[in-house]
């Protein structure tokens, strides 16, 4: 058991030394790491599979997202999912399948990474506000961030389609559910071992 406390010390110590770190960089530096994370979302885009009966697929991007907003925070969170999103419009490939341009973001499944920006913002604002007491609180904000995502996926799915709602929500909500509940789990069970001030 003293081994065990005496690592589980060495592991709080170093992670609040690096979140304390990263507080501590200069706005070169955080923008740096802001754009590193964009890259980041964009090589967990290229995880994919497509499911029967819906053009949307299931990616690695919601899973990094919701992790950006817990980690980054409000400000600097949303700046990734800016230079994300900027430069997949400008032509480099960081959206699914190593796809580009602004068909993208306008296209039939565009509103799911539009609705990126606004789930971390929603999702680092949370966190700030939160004691996190226990994964389930961080747990809880991730599948905030995901409703978000679906809100406008489903928004503009529907506006190039011309479904209707029930049709909206069975081709472009209902069959990622399971996947996106699994990421929330993970991202945000994740992120509660990861931001340093919680009890274990």
């Amino acid at each position: 058991m003293d081994v065990l406390g005496s690592a589980l010390n060495k592991y709080i110590s170093c992670r609040t030394k690096v979140f304390n770190w990263k507080d501590s960089l200069s706005v070169p530096s955080k923008t740096a790491l802001a754009l590193a994370t964009a890259l980041l979302i964009g090589a967990c885009a290229q995880i994919r599979f497509h499911l029967p009966g819906t053009p949307v697929p299931v990616t690695g991007q919601v899973f990094a997202v919701l992790l950006c907003g817990a980690l980054l925070g409000t400000g600097y969170g949303a700046l990734s999912l800016a230079f994300y999103l900027g430069l997949g419009y400008a032509g480099v490939p960081l959206f699914t399948g190593f796809s580009a341009g602004s068909a993208a973001l306008i296209g039939v499944t565009g509103g799911y990474l539009v609705g990126f920006l606004p789930a971390v913002l929603f999702i680092g604002f949370a966190v700030k506000q939160q004691s996190l007491k226990s994964p389930l609180n961080l747990i809880l904000i991730m599948l905030g961030g995901v409703g978000i995502i679906y809100y406008f996926g489903a928004m503009q799915f529907a506006a190039f389609t011309g479904a209707g709602l029930s049709q909206t929500i069975s081709h472009a909500v209902l069959p990622f559910i399971l996947f996106d509940i699994g990421k929330a789990v993970a991202a945000g069970s994740l992120a509660y071992a990861l931001l340093p001030g919680n009890p274990q």
